[in-house]
Protein backbone atom coordinates (compact mmCIF):
# COMPACT_ATOMS: atom_id res chain seq x y z
CA UNK A 1 0.00 0.00 0.00
CA UNK A 2 1.21 3.64 -0.76
CA UNK A 3 2.68 5.24 2.22
CA UNK A 4 2.28 8.70 1.12
CA UNK A 5 -1.52 7.83 1.70
CA UNK A 6 -3.33 9.24 4.80
CA UNK A 7 -5.12 7.37 7.23
CA UNK A 8 -8.19 8.39 5.65
CA UNK A 9 -7.90 7.13 2.13
CA UNK A 10 -6.20 3.78 3.55
CA UNK A 11 -9.44 3.09 6.35
CA UNK A 12 -11.95 4.21 3.52
CA UNK A 13 -10.13 2.26 1.07
CA UNK A 14 -10.55 -0.70 3.53
CA UNK A 15 -14.33 0.24 3.90
CA UNK A 16 -14.63 0.52 0.57
CA UNK A 17 -13.60 -2.87 -0.18
CA UNK A 18 -15.39 -4.25 2.44
CA UNK A 19 -18.44 -2.43 1.58
CA UNK A 20 -18.20 -3.53 -2.18
CA UNK A 21 -18.53 -7.53 -0.61
CA UNK A 22 -21.37 -6.85 1.22
CA UNK A 23 -23.13 -5.17 -2.10
CA UNK A 24 -22.30 -8.34 -4.32
CA UNK A 25 -23.39 -10.55 -1.18
CA UNK A 26 -27.28 -8.64 -1.32
CA UNK A 27 -27.22 -8.67 -5.30
CA UNK A 28 -26.45 -12.92 -5.08
CA UNK A 29 -29.12 -12.89 -2.27
CA UNK A 30 -31.46 -10.63 -4.09
CA UNK A 31 -30.98 -12.54 -7.54
CA UNK A 32 -31.47 -15.89 -6.05
CA UNK A 33 -34.73 -15.20 -4.22
CA UNK A 34 -35.79 -14.12 -7.33
CA UNK A 35 -35.16 -16.97 -8.88
CA UNK A 36 -36.45 -19.29 -6.14
CA UNK A 37 -39.92 -16.86 -6.45
CA UNK A 38 -40.21 -17.15 -10.20
CA UNK A 39 -39.77 -21.24 -9.98
CA UNK A 40 -42.54 -21.29 -7.16
CA UNK A 41 -45.11 -19.07 -9.20
CA UNK A 42 -44.10 -21.22 -12.61
CA UNK A 43 -45.30 -24.61 -10.86
CA UNK A 44 -48.24 -22.55 -9.34
CA UNK A 45 -49.85 -20.57 -12.48
CA UNK A 46 -48.90 -23.40 -14.80
CA UNK A 47 -48.79 -27.10 -13.74
CA UNK A 48 -51.39 -26.97 -10.73
CA UNK A 49 -53.55 -25.07 -13.09
CA UNK A 50 -53.20 -27.67 -15.74
CA UNK A 51 -53.77 -29.99 -13.53
CA UNK A 52 -57.18 -28.35 -12.39
CA UNK A 53 -58.15 -28.36 -15.86
CA UNK A 54 -57.50 -31.97 -16.32
CA UNK A 55 -59.86 -32.81 -13.57
CA UNK A 56 -62.43 -30.58 -15.07
CA UNK A 57 -61.79 -32.30 -18.38
CA UNK A 58 -62.70 -35.96 -16.68
CA UNK A 59 -65.86 -34.20 -15.10
CA UNK A 60 -67.54 -32.39 -18.53
CA UNK A 61 -66.84 -36.20 -19.81
CA UNK A 62 -68.79 -37.64 -16.94
CA UNK A 63 -71.88 -35.20 -17.59
CA UNK A 64 -71.81 -35.87 -21.14
CA UNK A 65 -72.33 -39.33 -20.80
CA UNK A 66 -74.79 -38.92 -18.33
CA UNK A 67 -76.58 -36.75 -21.04
CA UNK A 68 -76.00 -38.58 -24.14
CA UNK A 69 -77.44 -41.85 -22.18
CA UNK A 70 -80.35 -40.07 -20.69
CA UNK A 71 -81.67 -38.89 -24.23
CA UNK A 72 -80.99 -42.50 -25.51
CA UNK A 73 -83.71 -43.55 -22.78
CA UNK A 74 -86.27 -40.88 -22.64
CA UNK A 75 -85.67 -38.57 -26.22
CA UNK A 76 -85.88 -35.55 -24.11
CA UNK A 77 -84.09 -32.52 -26.01
CA UNK A 78 -83.21 -30.79 -22.37
CA UNK A 79 -80.79 -33.79 -21.92
CA UNK A 80 -79.52 -32.80 -25.52
CA UNK A 81 -79.14 -29.01 -24.62
CA UNK A 82 -77.50 -30.07 -21.79
CA UNK A 83 -74.83 -32.20 -23.78
CA UNK A 84 -74.16 -29.61 -25.84
CA UNK A 85 -73.08 -27.43 -22.87
CA UNK A 86 -70.81 -30.05 -21.83
CA UNK A 87 -69.22 -29.94 -25.43
CA UNK A 88 -68.71 -26.15 -24.94
CA UNK A 89 -66.99 -26.51 -21.47
CA UNK A 90 -64.96 -29.38 -22.60
CA UNK A 91 -64.17 -27.36 -25.70
CA UNK A 92 -63.25 -24.34 -23.71
CA UNK A 93 -61.42 -26.24 -20.83
CA UNK A 94 -58.79 -27.61 -23.73
CA UNK A 95 -58.51 -24.09 -25.61
CA UNK A 96 -57.45 -22.52 -21.80
CA UNK A 97 -55.03 -25.87 -22.12
CA UNK A 98 -53.24 -25.54 -25.09
CA UNK A 99 -51.49 -22.15 -24.60
CA UNK A 100 -50.22 -22.93 -21.21
CA UNK A 101 -48.83 -26.71 -22.45
CA UNK A 102 -44.92 -26.32 -23.14
CA UNK A 103 -43.54 -29.74 -23.55
CA UNK A 104 -43.81 -31.59 -26.85
CA UNK A 105 -45.59 -34.37 -25.12
CA UNK A 106 -48.39 -32.42 -23.16
CA UNK A 107 -48.74 -31.02 -26.57
CA UNK A 108 -49.03 -34.21 -28.26
CA UNK A 109 -51.44 -35.38 -25.81
CA UNK A 110 -53.65 -32.08 -26.07
CA UNK A 111 -54.28 -33.03 -29.43
CA UNK A 112 -54.72 -36.55 -29.10
CA UNK A 113 -57.59 -35.76 -26.90
CA UNK A 114 -59.39 -32.97 -29.18
CA UNK A 115 -58.91 -36.02 -31.39
CA UNK A 116 -60.69 -38.80 -29.32
CA UNK A 117 -63.02 -36.47 -28.12
CA UNK A 118 -64.12 -35.78 -32.34
CA UNK A 119 -64.57 -39.86 -32.68
CA UNK A 120 -66.56 -39.96 -29.25
CA UNK A 121 -68.95 -36.98 -30.72
CA UNK A 122 -69.43 -38.80 -33.95
CA UNK A 123 -70.59 -41.75 -32.26
CA UNK A 124 -72.72 -39.77 -30.13
CA UNK A 125 -74.20 -37.70 -32.77
CA UNK A 126 -74.88 -41.34 -34.69
CA UNK A 127 -76.41 -42.92 -31.98
CA UNK A 128 -78.51 -39.26 -31.53
CA UNK A 129 -79.45 -39.51 -35.05
CA UNK A 130 -80.97 -43.38 -34.68
CA UNK A 131 -82.88 -42.82 -31.36
CA UNK A 132 -84.95 -40.07 -33.83
CA UNK A 133 -85.93 -42.87 -35.93
CA UNK A 134 -87.79 -45.61 -35.64
CA UNK A 135 -84.78 -48.11 -34.42
CA UNK A 136 -86.22 -49.51 -30.97
CA UNK A 137 -83.98 -48.14 -28.47
CA UNK A 138 -82.42 -51.40 -27.40
CA UNK A 139 -80.66 -51.68 -30.30
CA UNK A 140 -79.49 -48.08 -30.68
CA UNK A 141 -78.40 -48.06 -26.71
CA UNK A 142 -76.28 -51.34 -27.41
CA UNK A 143 -74.94 -49.89 -30.72
CA UNK A 144 -74.04 -46.75 -29.04
CA UNK A 145 -72.03 -48.77 -26.24
CA UNK A 146 -70.20 -51.40 -28.73
CA UNK A 147 -68.72 -47.92 -30.70
CA UNK A 148 -68.46 -45.46 -27.81
CA UNK A 149 -67.40 -47.19 -25.27
CA UNK A 150 -63.99 -47.95 -26.72
CA UNK A 151 -63.24 -44.98 -27.91
CA UNK A 152 -64.05 -43.15 -24.76
CA UNK A 153 -61.55 -45.48 -22.71
CA UNK A 154 -58.96 -43.63 -25.16
CA UNK A 155 -60.50 -40.34 -24.53
CA UNK A 156 -60.14 -40.97 -20.45
CA UNK A 157 -56.85 -43.20 -20.91
CA UNK A 158 -55.32 -39.68 -22.53
CA UNK A 159 -56.56 -37.28 -20.30
CA UNK A 160 -55.30 -39.32 -17.63
CA UNK A 161 -52.24 -39.35 -19.22
CA UNK A 162 -52.17 -35.60 -19.32
CA UNK A 163 -52.89 -35.36 -15.76
CA UNK A 164 -50.04 -37.51 -15.18
CA UNK A 165 -47.94 -35.77 -17.15
CA UNK A 166 -49.17 -32.54 -15.54
CA UNK A 167 -48.42 -33.76 -12.28
CA UNK A 168 -44.61 -35.24 -12.63
CA UNK A 169 -43.81 -31.50 -14.10
CA UNK A 170 -45.68 -29.78 -10.98
CA UNK A 171 -43.57 -31.78 -8.71
CA UNK A 172 -40.29 -31.61 -10.98
CA UNK A 173 -40.77 -27.86 -10.65
CA UNK A 174 -40.88 -27.91 -6.97
CA UNK A 175 -38.01 -29.82 -6.53
CA UNK A 176 -36.09 -27.58 -8.93
CA UNK A 177 -37.01 -24.62 -6.94
CA UNK A 178 -35.79 -26.23 -4.00
CA UNK A 179 -32.78 -27.19 -5.50
CA UNK A 180 -32.18 -23.67 -6.77
CA UNK A 181 -32.84 -22.30 -3.32
CA UNK A 182 -30.07 -24.51 -1.48
CA UNK A 183 -27.39 -23.56 -4.03
CA UNK A 184 -28.16 -19.74 -3.82
CA UNK A 185 -27.64 -20.46 0.06
CA UNK A 186 -24.49 -22.26 -0.55
CA UNK A 187 -23.53 -19.29 -2.84
CA UNK A 188 -24.68 -17.02 -0.60
CA UNK A 189 -22.70 -18.46 2.24
CA UNK A 190 -19.33 -18.83 -0.08
CA UNK A 191 -19.46 -14.90 -1.27
CA UNK A 192 -19.49 -13.85 2.85
CA UNK A 193 -17.02 -16.23 3.66
CA UNK A 194 -14.68 -14.49 1.00
CA UNK A 195 -15.62 -10.93 2.32
CA UNK A 196 -15.13 -12.16 5.98
CA UNK A 197 -11.45 -13.63 5.14
CA UNK A 198 -11.15 -10.64 2.62
CA UNK A 199 -11.90 -8.35 5.82
CA UNK A 200 -9.71 -9.99 7.89
CA UNK A 201 -6.63 -9.74 5.76
CA UNK A 202 -7.24 -6.36 4.86
CA UNK A 203 -7.74 -5.12 8.69
CA UNK A 204 -4.01 -7.19 9.10
CA UNK A 205 -2.44 -4.59 6.36
CA UNK A 206 -3.80 -1.61 7.60
CA UNK A 207 -2.50 -2.56 10.81
CA UNK A 208 0.76 -3.35 9.63
CA UNK A 209 1.21 -0.30 7.16
CA UNK A 210 -0.25 2.46 10.13
CA UNK A 211 1.52 0.52 12.72
CA UNK A 212 5.09 0.92 11.07
CA UNK A 213 4.82 4.42 10.31
CA UNK A 214 3.74 5.26 13.79
CA UNK A 215 5.88 3.34 15.50
CA UNK A 216 8.82 5.50 13.25
CA UNK A 217 6.93 8.87 14.51
CA UNK A 218 6.58 7.80 17.88
CA UNK A 219 9.90 6.78 18.45
CA UNK A 220 11.40 10.54 17.43
CA UNK A 221 8.71 12.09 19.83
CA UNK A 222 9.96 9.82 22.26
CA UNK A 223 13.30 11.68 21.87
CA UNK A 224 12.35 14.66 21.82
CA UNK A 225 9.73 14.40 24.91
CA UNK A 226 12.90 13.19 26.96
CA UNK A 227 14.66 16.14 26.24
CA UNK A 228 11.63 18.73 26.88
CA UNK A 229 10.81 16.67 29.96
CA UNK A 230 14.32 17.96 31.56
CA UNK A 231 13.52 21.46 30.25
CA UNK A 232 10.53 21.06 32.12
CA UNK A 233 12.35 19.96 35.52
CA UNK A 234 14.46 22.79 34.84
CA UNK A 235 11.14 25.25 34.46
CA UNK A 236 9.36 24.22 37.48
CA UNK A 237 10.85 26.49 39.91
CA UNK A 238 9.12 29.21 38.73
CA UNK A 239 8.25 31.69 35.92
CA UNK A 240 7.01 35.25 36.07
CA UNK A 241 4.66 35.44 33.36
CA UNK A 242 2.53 32.62 34.55
CA UNK A 243 1.82 34.81 38.08
CA UNK A 244 -0.28 37.16 35.60
CA UNK A 245 -2.33 34.20 34.60
CA UNK A 246 -2.88 32.81 38.01
CA UNK A 247 -5.70 34.80 38.67
CA UNK A 248 -7.21 34.41 35.55
CA UNK A 249 -6.83 31.02 35.80
CA UNK A 250 -8.65 30.59 39.41
CA UNK A 251 -11.86 32.97 38.09
CA UNK A 252 -12.15 30.21 34.79
CA UNK A 253 -11.90 27.39 37.25
CA UNK A 254 -14.57 28.42 39.53
CA UNK A 255 -17.03 29.13 36.46
CA UNK A 256 -16.01 25.88 35.25
CA UNK A 257 -16.89 24.09 38.87
CA UNK A 258 -20.28 25.75 38.53
CA UNK A 259 -20.68 24.57 34.93
CA UNK A 260 -19.86 21.03 36.22
CA UNK A 261 -22.49 21.42 38.83
CA UNK A 262 -25.29 22.01 36.32
CA UNK A 263 -23.94 19.37 34.05
CA UNK A 264 -24.47 16.92 36.91
CA UNK A 265 -28.05 18.44 37.49
CA UNK A 266 -28.64 17.83 33.85
CA UNK A 267 -27.65 14.09 33.40
CA UNK A 268 -29.38 13.24 36.59
CA UNK A 269 -32.56 14.43 34.34
CA UNK A 270 -31.48 12.56 31.29
CA UNK A 271 -30.86 9.31 33.15
CA UNK A 272 -34.02 9.00 34.28
CA UNK A 273 -35.93 10.19 31.39
CA UNK A 274 -33.26 7.18 29.83
CA UNK A 275 -34.90 4.71 32.27
CA UNK A 276 -38.50 5.58 31.70
CA UNK A 277 -37.77 5.38 28.30
CA UNK A 278 -36.34 2.05 28.71
CA UNK A 279 -39.82 1.21 30.82
CA UNK A 280 -41.86 2.05 27.76
CA UNK A 281 -39.83 0.27 24.68
CA UNK A 282 -39.96 -3.18 27.09
CA UNK A 283 -43.96 -2.57 27.33
CA UNK A 284 -44.12 -1.87 23.79
CA UNK A 285 -41.95 -5.13 23.17
CA UNK A 286 -44.43 -7.07 25.12
CA UNK A 287 -47.21 -5.72 22.97
CA UNK A 288 -45.56 -6.75 19.72
CA UNK A 289 -45.00 -10.25 21.13
CA UNK A 290 -48.96 -11.01 22.12
CA UNK A 291 -49.50 -9.00 18.29
CA UNK A 292 -47.02 -11.91 16.82
CA UNK A 293 -48.73 -15.30 18.54
CA UNK A 294 -52.46 -13.46 17.65
CA UNK A 295 -50.77 -13.91 13.81
CA UNK A 296 -49.37 -17.52 14.40
CA UNK A 297 -52.74 -18.24 15.67
CA UNK A 298 -54.64 -16.99 12.57
CA UNK A 299 -51.97 -18.94 10.61
CA UNK A 300 -52.32 -21.81 12.10
CA UNK A 301 -56.42 -21.96 11.68
CA UNK A 302 -55.73 -21.05 8.23
CA UNK A 303 -54.03 -23.76 7.72
CA UNK A 304 -56.45 -26.06 9.37
CA UNK A 305 -59.84 -24.42 6.92
CA UNK A 306 -57.24 -25.51 3.47
CA UNK A 307 -57.47 -29.07 5.66
CA UNK A 308 -61.29 -29.29 5.63
CA UNK A 309 -61.33 -27.20 2.00
CA UNK A 310 -59.23 -30.52 0.72
CA UNK A 311 -61.24 -33.10 2.67
CA UNK A 312 -64.82 -31.11 1.44
CA UNK A 313 -63.44 -31.90 -1.62
CA UNK A 314 -62.02 -35.43 -1.45
CA UNK A 315 -65.39 -36.16 -0.13
CA UNK A 316 -68.09 -34.43 -3.16
CA UNK A 317 -65.13 -36.83 -5.38
CA UNK A 318 -66.72 -39.94 -3.45
CA UNK A 319 -70.27 -38.72 -3.60
CA UNK A 320 -69.84 -37.55 -7.42
CA UNK A 321 -68.52 -41.80 -7.84
CA UNK A 322 -71.96 -42.98 -6.12
CA UNK A 323 -74.17 -40.49 -7.97
CA UNK A 324 -72.19 -42.69 -11.09
CA UNK A 325 -73.39 -45.81 -9.77
CA UNK A 326 -77.54 -44.39 -9.03
CA UNK A 327 -77.07 -42.76 -12.21
CA UNK A 328 -76.50 -46.26 -14.12
CA UNK A 329 -78.83 -48.09 -11.59
CA UNK A 330 -81.62 -45.48 -12.68
CA UNK A 331 -80.67 -46.27 -16.55
CA UNK A 332 -81.01 -50.12 -16.45
CA UNK A 333 -84.13 -49.48 -14.17
CA UNK A 334 -85.06 -47.73 -17.11
CA UNK A 335 -84.62 -50.06 -19.62
CA UNK A 336 -86.19 -52.62 -17.40
CA UNK A 337 -89.20 -50.74 -16.92
CA UNK A 338 -89.34 -50.31 -20.94
CA UNK A 339 -88.95 -53.90 -21.30
CA UNK A 340 -91.19 -54.84 -18.96
CA UNK A 341 -93.92 -52.77 -20.19
CA UNK A 342 -93.58 -54.05 -23.87
CA UNK A 343 -93.63 -57.80 -22.46
CA UNK A 344 -96.94 -56.61 -20.47
CA UNK A 345 -98.34 -55.45 -23.77
CA UNK A 346 -97.83 -58.79 -25.15
CA UNK A 347 -99.14 -60.45 -22.28
CA UNK A 348 -102.96 -58.78 -23.10
CA UNK A 349 -105.38 -58.37 -20.26
CA UNK A 350 -103.32 -60.07 -17.45
CA UNK A 351 -100.49 -57.88 -18.39
CA UNK A 352 -101.96 -54.35 -17.66
CA UNK A 353 -101.31 -54.20 -14.21
CA UNK A 354 -97.99 -55.12 -14.77
CA UNK A 355 -97.33 -52.71 -17.26
CA UNK A 356 -98.85 -50.51 -14.71
CA UNK A 357 -96.39 -50.92 -12.17
CA UNK A 358 -93.97 -51.10 -15.05
CA UNK A 359 -94.71 -47.39 -16.17
CA UNK A 360 -94.63 -46.35 -12.38
CA UNK A 361 -91.18 -47.91 -11.71
CA UNK A 362 -89.81 -45.87 -15.14
CA UNK A 363 -90.93 -43.04 -13.74
CA UNK A 364 -89.50 -43.56 -10.67
CA UNK A 365 -85.97 -44.14 -12.27
CA UNK A 366 -86.78 -40.74 -14.56
CA UNK A 367 -86.87 -39.02 -11.04
CA UNK A 368 -84.30 -40.53 -9.72
CA UNK A 369 -82.01 -39.77 -12.75
CA UNK A 370 -83.15 -36.09 -12.60
CA UNK A 371 -82.11 -35.83 -8.49
CA UNK A 372 -78.78 -37.20 -9.79
CA UNK A 373 -78.24 -34.59 -12.44
CA UNK A 374 -79.17 -31.97 -9.56
CA UNK A 375 -77.15 -33.27 -7.01
CA UNK A 376 -74.04 -33.71 -9.61
CA UNK A 377 -74.91 -29.81 -10.71
CA UNK A 378 -74.44 -29.24 -6.77
CA UNK A 379 -71.07 -31.08 -6.33
CA UNK A 380 -69.64 -29.43 -9.12
CA UNK A 381 -70.70 -25.93 -7.76
CA UNK A 382 -68.98 -27.66 -4.45
CA UNK A 383 -66.12 -27.96 -5.99
CA UNK A 384 -65.61 -24.63 -7.61
CA UNK A 385 -66.56 -23.24 -4.17
CA UNK A 386 -63.85 -25.29 -2.30
CA UNK A 387 -60.55 -24.33 -5.04
CA UNK A 388 -62.15 -20.98 -4.84
CA UNK A 389 -61.28 -20.87 -1.13
CA UNK A 390 -57.99 -22.88 -1.39
CA UNK A 391 -56.33 -20.53 -3.90
CA UNK A 392 -57.90 -17.04 -1.48
CA UNK A 393 -56.66 -19.31 1.44
CA UNK A 394 -53.40 -19.52 0.08
CA UNK A 395 -53.67 -16.12 -0.80
CA UNK A 396 -54.65 -15.40 3.10
CA UNK A 397 -52.10 -17.70 4.32
CA UNK A 398 -48.95 -15.02 2.34
CA UNK A 399 -50.19 -12.04 3.45
CA UNK A 400 -50.41 -14.14 7.54
CA UNK A 401 -46.94 -14.58 7.02
CA UNK A 402 -45.34 -11.93 5.29
CA UNK A 403 -47.24 -9.82 8.30
CA UNK A 404 -45.44 -12.04 10.93
CA UNK A 405 -42.28 -11.73 9.45
CA UNK A 406 -42.87 -8.00 10.00
CA UNK A 407 -43.67 -8.37 13.48
CA UNK A 408 -40.86 -10.41 14.08
CA UNK A 409 -38.46 -7.05 12.83
CA UNK A 410 -40.59 -4.64 14.85
CA UNK A 411 -40.23 -7.19 17.97
CA UNK A 412 -36.42 -6.97 17.01
CA UNK A 413 -35.96 -3.26 16.78
CA UNK A 414 -38.09 -2.91 20.32
CA UNK A 415 -35.29 -5.28 21.28
CA UNK A 416 -32.59 -3.19 20.28
CA UNK A 417 -34.64 0.00 21.05
CA UNK A 418 -34.13 -1.06 24.84
CA UNK A 419 -30.61 -2.23 24.59
CA UNK A 420 -29.67 0.70 23.24
CA UNK A 421 -31.86 3.04 25.81
CA UNK A 422 -30.24 1.16 28.47
CA UNK A 423 -27.18 1.52 27.17
CA UNK A 424 -27.67 5.36 27.38
CA UNK A 425 -29.01 4.58 30.98
CA UNK A 426 -25.97 3.72 31.83
CA UNK A 427 -23.32 5.68 30.38
CA UNK A 428 -25.49 8.66 31.62
CA UNK A 429 -24.63 7.37 35.05
CA UNK A 430 -21.51 7.31 34.53
CA UNK A 431 -21.47 10.82 32.92
CA UNK A 432 -23.45 11.78 36.28
CA UNK A 433 -20.56 10.25 38.45
CA UNK A 434 -17.55 11.65 36.36
CA UNK A 435 -18.83 14.77 36.65
CA UNK A 436 -19.42 14.70 40.74
CA UNK A 437 -15.68 13.56 40.62
CA UNK A 438 -14.60 16.61 38.14
CA UNK A 439 -16.30 19.45 40.24
CA UNK A 440 -14.23 17.99 43.10
CA UNK A 441 -11.32 17.65 41.23
CA UNK A 442 -11.91 22.02 40.07
CA UNK A 443 -12.23 22.55 43.90
CA UNK A 444 -9.12 20.88 44.45
CA UNK A 445 -7.23 22.24 41.09
CA UNK A 446 -8.67 25.48 42.67
CA UNK A 447 -6.48 25.26 46.13
CA UNK A 448 -3.57 23.96 44.34
CA UNK A 449 -3.50 27.37 41.69
CA UNK A 450 -2.34 29.36 44.93
CA UNK A 451 0.54 27.19 45.76
CA UNK A 452 1.56 27.39 41.95
CA UNK A 453 1.44 31.10 41.51
CA UNK A 454 4.12 31.07 44.29
CA UNK A 455 6.19 28.89 42.05
CA UNK A 456 5.56 30.52 38.86
CA UNK A 457 8.68 32.84 38.64
CA UNK A 458 11.42 29.79 39.03
CA UNK A 459 10.55 28.94 35.88
CA UNK A 460 12.34 31.45 33.74
CA UNK A 461 16.10 29.85 34.36
CA UNK A 462 15.40 27.25 31.78
CA UNK A 463 13.07 28.99 29.50
CA UNK A 464 15.57 29.38 26.74
CA UNK A 465 16.43 25.42 26.78
CA UNK A 466 12.99 24.54 26.79
CA UNK A 467 12.49 26.81 23.78
CA UNK A 468 14.74 25.00 21.28
CA UNK A 469 13.55 21.49 22.36
CA UNK A 470 10.00 22.56 22.02
CA UNK A 471 11.18 24.23 18.73
CA UNK A 472 12.28 20.00 17.95
CA UNK A 473 9.12 19.04 18.85
CA UNK A 474 7.30 21.30 16.57
CA UNK A 475 9.32 20.10 13.79
CA UNK A 476 8.21 16.29 14.76
CA UNK A 477 4.74 16.98 14.93
CA UNK A 478 4.80 18.54 11.60
CA UNK A 479 6.27 15.83 10.02
CA UNK A 480 3.35 13.52 11.87
CA UNK A 481 0.90 16.10 9.97
CA UNK A 482 2.17 15.65 6.96
CA UNK A 483 1.42 11.53 6.95
CA UNK A 484 -1.87 12.11 8.54
CA UNK A 485 -2.65 14.78 5.54
CA UNK A 486 -0.79 13.10 2.61
CA UNK A 487 1.16 15.73 2.39
CA UNK A 488 4.97 15.06 2.93
CA UNK A 489 6.78 14.73 -0.45
CA UNK A 490 9.85 13.18 1.32
CA UNK A 491 11.38 12.35 4.96
CA UNK A 492 13.83 15.43 5.81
Amino acid sequence: MNHSWSFGKKIGAGFAVIVLLGVIVGAVGIYALGAVVEAKDHVINVNATNRIDAEKLVASGEKKRAAIRAYLMTKNKEYLAELQKDRQEFDATVARLRPRVYTDEGKKIIDDIERAEREVRADVDRAQAQRETNIPVDVVVKAYEAEAVPKREVLDHHIAAFTALEQSLMERGMRAASGLASSAILTVIAITLVAVLAAVILALLLTRTLGRQIVEIVGRVRSSAVELQSAANQQATGSKEQSTAMTEITTTINELLATSRQIAESAQRVAQIAEDAVRTARTGDGTVDKAHESIAAIRRQVDTIVGHMLDLGKKSQQIGTVLDIVTELAEQTNILAINATIEAAGAGETGKRFAVVADEIRKLADRVGSSAKEIRSLIEDVRGAVNTTVMATETGSKAVDTGSKQFGDVAEAFKQIVGLVSTTTEATREIVLSTKQQATAVEQVNVAMGDVSQAAHETEVSASQTLQTASQFATMSKDLMRIVQSKATARE
